[in-house]
């Protein structure tokens, strides 16, 4: 009995400090404000990260300056549209299928049409320039 007495008040010892320790390197003592905050943290840091990839994508044809530009105008109408179509591609394997299937339709039907997908690609690109402006 004396064995797991003093196991017992070891895990328990073990527990507080871990406690302790957690409430010294977390910003608030209440958990579910720190699981907000790390959420918040997560999701600005993810669109911080996806807006550079989009303008350093895009700049590399259009230069970064104009690429900017354009990440920043787009409306919120593209924005659910693309939201949504991320969401059907990870929810199920089904939706991966539909939607990667679309995306390679679109990209193997403009590179069948080659100088006439990119001459329209750019006269897009440049008004959505001039819109941010």
């Amino acid at each position: 009995m004396g064995l797991l007495r003093r196991k017992k008040k070891a895990t328990e010892a073990a527990a507080d400090t871990l406690d302790t320790v957690a409430d010294r390197a977390s910003p608030s003592p209440n958990p579910m404000t720190n699981l907000l905050l790390a959420d918040i943290a997560m999701r600005a840091g993810g669109a911080i990260l996806k807006r550079g990839v989009e303008t350093g994508l895009l700049g590399a044809k259009v230069g970064t300056k104009t690429a900017g530009k354009v990440v920043k105008s787009r409306g919120i109408g593209k924005s659910l549209v693309r939201t949504a179509l991320a969401r059907v591609a990870t929810r199920s394997v089904p939706g991966a299928i539909v939607v990667g299937g679309g995306l390679l339709a679109k990209t193997l039907y403009d590179r069948h049409k080659g100088k006439a997908a990119a001459a329209k690609g750019h006269a897009e690109i440049r008004k959505a320039a001039k819109k941010a402006e």
